[in-house]
């Protein structure tokens, strides 16, 4: 298979970047603000991947129609789009991964459900918008993984067929998405899975305990 693989694309939070530190401060930030005692960073990782409102629903046992839950999440966006690079990195290994693609003449880019107006500034500050050969957002289409509609975008915008690109999540919608798409797709494991979380049972075409184990796939 991996003489086929053109375009490695990646999900953003839980697989390219590692971006938990800077939203477990940020929903602590607005926990201790109103009034509420910070969680610990272990029980906040497994939720990152899932977006501002999991942040909320978990801080404040909110739910998504309570009064409060709106002027909270923006609250929250707010404070993470400030610090946005304080301390999110890609994961150990991940840019020797991107040098790679890079050197062997291959593509690389990012399908994330994170709006554009915090994907761009993010990528921006970790200096990789300009090395992605296509980004496409959770606004850049009407549909959001894990709907396929975002992955076959990708592929257009790097023009690659679905067949020859590889998906990267560590959700299941990611593989789901890859999936009816038409692509190979690879949970990262390293990422930020739930405890209830059963990879094995999503049907990728494997699993990958680093991002070192990619380039097999590649290679």
């Amino acid at each position: 298979m991996s003489q086929h693989i053109q375009t490695v694309l990646f999900d953003l939070d839980g697989t390219l970047l590692d971006t938990a530190p800077d939203l477990a401060n940020a929903l602590n930030a607005v926990l201790e603000q109103n009034g509420q005692p910070a969680l610990p960073f272990e029980r906040i990782r497994p939720v990152v991947s899932h977006g501002g409102r999991a942040l909320i629903e978990l801080g404040f046992g909110l739910e998504p129609s309570h009064p409060d839950f709106e002027p909270l999440r923006i609250q929250l966006l707010d404070h993470y789009l400030a610090h946005i690079a304080d301390q999110t990195r890609l994961f150990p290994g991940m840019d020797e991964v991107l040098d790679h693609i890079e050197q062997s003449g291959r593509k690389w880019g990012v399908v994330t459900n994170k709006p554009g107006w915090l994907t761009n500034p993010l990528l921006d500050a970790l200096d990789l918008r300009r090395r992605a050969a296509g980004i496409v957002s959770g606004d850049t289409l009407e549909e959001r993984k894990p709907h396929p509609a975002p992955l076959l975008h990708a592929c257009e915008l790097v023009g690659t067929p679905p067949g020859d690109c590889l998906y990267v999540g560590d959700a299941e919608r990611d593989i789901e998405a890859g999936h009816q798409a038409g692509m190979a797709t690879l949970v990262a494991l390293f990422g930020y899975l739930m405890e209830q979380d059963r990879p094995e049972t999503w049907g990728a075409t494997a699993l990958i305990h680093s991002p070192q184990e990619l380039l097999a796939w590649i290679q």
